[in-house]
This record gives structure tokens, C-alpha cells and sequence, in this order.
């Protein structure tokens, strides 16, 4: 099951948020739109019996919380750092607001002095709010103000909204510091960490299932048995070294597939949250060969070997070199990034939204092979030969196909393509990959 997680914040960050959480595939978010930090508390209390954590944006909403509502839920809040500031300096420095000074707050003095320096410009004029880190707007507002007004500086960065726009209304210079995804990321990371879901889930049994792609073309290559066996050994070797990695058990099915068991933690650890398996890379560049993964999440150890089974299934439909995951509630993640760079992060794919894509006639195969190119290449568009050649159909197939997919709402005709001769081509869109892209 997903973990259920509150986020509370203005529309703008909130936004951008949304964004980056499509990386974190086990949250859930639950969101509350606030218009000022005021309404932080009530939206809190309002939240946490529906979730399983909390967070906001700063470090007054956060005291707010803390202060005013008694919850008994992990609360975390993104902080402003550094790496939100680069942006902001350097669209400053190229209007020209910099050349006579600049104030700002939410960030401490060696913070910014830091980011100056990388960016080469140590020598600019700038005043630190010197305060606590959960000021009220009302102290950072008359902070700014007062430099403003005396002209001890002419540009104000704030890590408040509300700040930023009573200096806009009073016409002054002034950017809103907003987190970076950098900054959003790693507070997700901490507060997936706190929860009682992923505490449990981390020892939850995790089945893995790895086959060598066109194993039997690689031994006809070979010159005699002895380089087959060689072959075999060199494979069986690297995949125990991986699975050692994982602190997992390995177990060989046959020459070319292995089976292997660790703790949902611990992959989770090793794959970067879901998103790459080294182990592909390393197979690709010291043995030549490319792998098909498939990884199931279960309740029970049956119910895991199943998704797993089904897992790899996706893999080998989409083509191989890829892995796909099968979760307990039969969401499918995927494709990682195996030894070929992925262009495209693709959000988990729910069960629902599988069913409607079976309902109308695409198959499984079909479907892994449209997420493995989605991911390698950024492409959602194709004309009817592409798509042909892609789903390895007839034309004919294809156009079938695509009226079908029309039907059921999963495809819309994007535009026109000229070709030299002959009437132009239609270029489909598979709307549902495109919401499915984390941007």
C-alpha cells in the first residue's frame, strides 16, 4: 500500500512539489492549499488523521505546527538552502539588480557567502537577516523595508511569499526564494524514513528474477563447450557479486535465469529509490550482454514470486534490457535505467490505469513496449508505420489498433506530417504516457 502524506503549502511550490514526488512511487500526497502561513495549523489538524507524515514549506510553518496543533505524526519541512539561491542570483546578476546591493533572509550568512563565491561574485554587496530561522513575516518585511527605503540596498530576495509580495506592492525590488528540487527531494527522503509503513515495509521480502537476453545466440557464438561454460561461470559470477550487494540470496534456474531474494529496504537503497540497476551497466560493459529484470513486492512470499514473474514478463515483451517492478497492489514501476541512459522518468503506472488499457486491446506486451521507449527516448508521438515497427504489427494492425485506443480515450491525433509525396501522415498522441512523464 502507498503512504499516505500531507503536504500544506502555497499553490506555487505546492506545484512544484507534486512534480518531484512522482520519483518517490510509494507517497501518496494528500494536498491542502493554503494562501498564507497563517493557515498552516488548521490545515495540519485538519490532516493528520489521513496521513501518515507531514510537510510544509519553512521554517515558521513548521513552528506554527509545533506550536499550535498536537500531532502525534513525523512533521518535516523543506528548508532553503544554498542550491535555490544559484538561480536567483544569476537571473539578478544578469537584470543588473545586483550593482547596488541586495538583502536577504531565510538563509544564513555562510550560505550565501558560499554561493557567491561559486558564482564569482564575493565582492556584492548583500545584508543577512541575522535573526531566528522562524522570524514572522512582519520582522522579515520591516528587515527588507528599511534597507529599501534608505537605499542601503536595492534588490530584497525573501524566503516568504507574503514578504514578497508586500515589497512588490510597495513597488520594491524583491524575488521570491523558492526550494529547489534538490531541497525537495531530500526532505521527501527523510520523511519517507520517519514513517511506520516504511519502518514495517523495510523488511518486507522482495523477489527478483534476472535473464540473460538471447542467451542461446550468445553460446552459439562460442567456439566450444568450454567457452560456453566459461561464459556461464563469468555471468553466474557477477550476478552473485550484485545479489551479495543486497545482502539477498541467490539461486541459478537453468543457464540464463537467476532467482534471487533480499529485503525491500535494502533494494530500494541500492536502485536509487527505484530508478537505475547497476548491475546492467557492469553486465554490459564487461561481458557484452544485456539483461531483463523483473522485481515483485507481496505480502507473502508467493504473492511476491508471482509479481516477480510477471515483472520479468513486462521486461521481455518490452524487448529486454529493462526492469520492470510489480508492487503489492499491482502497480507497475518501470522501466529502470539499465546499461542505456533513460531520457524520460516515468511516475508509477496503477493498476487502473493498466485495466483501461487492457479494456481496450492493449495487450501487456504492447504496453511494456510503449513505457521501455517512453523512458529511453522522451517520445509519445507516432506516426502509424512508427508505431508498426515498434509494436513489430502490420500497418494494417496498427491502424486498427489506434482507432481502438481512440475509442477508449487513450490516444488523440496531435497533428499533420508532411512527406515529399503522398498525402500527409497523422501523428498520434498517447496522452496517457505524457501524463505519466515526470517533467
Amino acid at each position: 500500500m502507498q503512504i499516505k502524506i500531507g503536504i500544506i503549502g502555497l499553490q506555487q511550490v505546492v506545484d512544484k512539489l507534486l512534480k518531484v514526488i512522482k520519483a518517490f512511487p510509494t507517497f501518496a500526497p494528500v494536498v491542502r492549499i493554503v494562501s498564507d502561513v497563517e493557515e498552516v495549523s488548521s490545515a495540519a489538524e485538519s490532516l493528520a488523521t489521513e496521513v501518515e507524515v507531514l510537510l510544509v514549506f519553512g521554517a515558521h510553518a513548521h513552528r506554527q505546527i509545533k506550536d499550535h496543533v498536537d500531532v502525534t505524526i513525523p512533521v518535516h519541512y523543506v528548508p532553503l538552502t544554498g542550491a535555490g539561491l544559484y538561480k536567483t542570483l544569476f537571473r539578478a546578476l544578469q537584470t543588473g539588480r545586483l550593482n547596488g546591493g541586495f538583502s536577504i533572509d531565510s538563509l544564513t550568512k555562510s550560505m550565501v557567502m558560499n554561493v557567491l563565491q561559486d558564482l564569482g561574485i564575493e565582492s556584492a554587496k548583500c545584508v543577512v537577516y541575522n535573526g531566528p530561522a522562524h522570524a514572522s513575516p512582519d520582522k522579515l518585511y520591516e528587515f527588507h523595508h528599511q534597507l529599501l527605503s534608505t537605499g542601503a540596498c536595492e534588490f530584497a530576495i525573501t524566503g516568504v511569499e507574503s514578504v514578497a509580495r508586500r515589497l512588490s506592492a510597495d513597488q520594491a525590488a524583491n524575488e521570491w526564494l523558492v526550494p529547489s528540487d534538490q531541497d525537495m527531494s531530500v526532505t521527501l527522503e527523510r520523511a519517507l524514513l520517519s514513517t511506520e509503513s516504511r519502518r514495517i515495509k523495510e523488511s518486507q521480502i522482495v523477489v527478483g528474477m534476472i535473464k540473460v537476453d538471447e542467451f542461446g545466440k550468445l553460446v552459439m557464438k562460442r567456439s566450444n563447450e568450454h567457452e560456453v561454460q566459461k561464459l556461464k561461470l563469468d555471468i553466474h559470477r557477477m550476478v552473485l557479486d550484485y545479489v551479495e550487494s543486497l545482502d539477498g540470496y541467490l539461486t541459478p534456474i537453468g543457464g540464463d535465469e537467476y532467482l534471487f531474494f533480499t529485503t525491500r529496504g535494502i533494494f530500494e537503497r541500492e536502485t536509487g529509490g527505484y530508478k537505475t540497476i547497476p548491475l546492467a551497466k557492469d553486465a554490459s560493459q564487461s561481458l557484452g550482454i544485456s539483461l531483463s529484470f523483473g522485481v515483485g513486492f507481496g505480502t507473502s512470499a508467493n504473492e511476491a514470486g508471482t509479481n516477480a514473474r510477471a515483472a520479468l514478463r513486462n521486461s521481455r515483451e518490452a524487448g529486454g534490457n529493462t526492469c520492470f517492478i510489480i508492487r503489492e497492489d499491482q502497480t507497475l514501476i518501470g522501466p529502470l535505467e539499465m546499461s542505456d541512459p533513460i531520457q524520460t522518468a516515468l511516475s508509477p503506472t496503477h493498476t487502473a490505469l493498466i485495466k483501461q488499457a487492457e479494456d481496450a486491446g492493449m495487450t501487456s506486451a504492447y504496453l511494456s513496449k510503449l513505457l521501455s521507449h517512453t523512458a529511453k527516448f522522451g517520445k509519445y508521438e507516432y506516426t502509424v508505420h512508427e508505431l508498426a515497427t515498434l509494436l513489430d504489427i502490420t500497418v494494417r494492425s496498427a491502424h486498427r489498433l489506434l482507432l481502438l485506443w481512440m475509442d477508449n480515450g487513450l490516444v488523440d491525433i496531435s497533428g499533420m506530417e508532411k512527406v515529399p509525396k503522398g498525402r500527409p501522415r497523422q501523428i498520434f498522441r498517447f496522452s496517457f504516457l505524457k501524463d505519466k512523464t515526470i517533467t
